[in-house]
């Protein structure tokens, strides 16, 4: 287990890598700013209890892999590489910006601790299928995690993915889903229906569970049992998130899959973040 900055609480790495989307969203005044403050508990559990990696390493061969399928959380992956030290804090203020190394949208050719380029949905779960295979192969004890939307459950490539996973009993690698149900056309299960998802893994082979992606204790857990349940099967963990966590009126807006921030509104949003966490 990665043992980085193990003295600092895993809800302060959470804080920080909302306090870093903020920053990278303010620079261009909008963009996929809900996904990344809804996502942030997540990936500091991630990132600061559960993966092994070294940050002055990025291609180390014995890291766990984590794959971003959703290319337009990539804002959310940039604040949790930052804060584990792969990326520097000086690029917060070059998000999204000519020749940057943190583009609007996740690709690996550019960004270090950037696995794959996403952004076509439905591809993250194929691909990490065929990595899990490969370390398979080598004999090696990685595992690979992947970060899927429940947008991406309309795809019928993620599905014929999750059958594969169950038909090689792929036990190294852990899935996580992230159901804030909201996507670009509206609410998730209004667009396509895919409750009940426990079962539906279930049947395809999986270990499932489901948690509060903003529960940080639960999410420890969820991540610990998903990583060293001994059972021949590949894990999911189904983490129901709030877009926009930690900025009330952010919460409130009834359409959030884009935001646009009006100006004087980045000073209450980072005020409304620091309120929340001392409160």
């Amino acid at each position: 287990m990665n043992q980085l900055g193990h003295n600092i609480p895993i809800a302060e790495r959470a804080y920080r890598i909302r306090r870093n989307a903020l920053r990278m969203g303010e620079v261009q005044g909008q963009g996929y700013i809900a996904q990344a403050l809804g996502i942030a508990d997540v990936l500091a559990v991630a990132y600061f209890h559960a993966m092994d990696y070294r940050p002055d390493q990025p291609e180390w061969e014995e890291r766990d892999r984590f794959l971003l399928s959703i290319g337009h959380y990539a804002i959310a992956l940039y604040a949790a590489l930052i804060e584990a030290g792969i990326l520097p804090e000086d690029e917060l203020d070059t998000y999204g910006t000519d020749d940057s190394r943190l583009p609007m949208s996740g690709m690996a050719a550019y960004t270090p601790g950037m696995e794959i380029t996403g952004g076509s949905l439905g591809h993250g779960l194929p691909i990490a299928i065929g990595m899990a295979l490969a370390l398979k192969h080598k004999k090696s004890a990685s595992f690979v995690y992947t970060l899927f939307s429940d947008g991406e459950l309309d795809e019928g490539s993620t599905w014929e993915a999750a059958m594969s996973a169950g038909s090689y009993a792929l036990d190294n690698l852990i899935g996580i889903v992230d159901v804030n149900n909201m996507q670009a056309d509206g609410p998730s299960r209004g667009v396509l229906n895919f409750e009940p998802l426990v079962p539906k893994f279930e049947a395809f082979g999986w270990h499932v569970q489901r948690v509060d992606g903003n529960d940080i204790a639960a999410l420890v857990a969820a991540f610990d049992t998903a990583r060293n349940t001994d059972i021949k099967k590949p894990r999911l963990v189904i983490c129901d998130t709030k877009m926009a966590k930690g900025v009330p009126f952010l919460e409130a807006r009834e359409r959030n899959h884009f935001l646009r921030v009006e100006p004087e509104e980045w000073t209450q949003a980072f005020v409304a973040l620091e309120a929340g966490k001392t409160s």
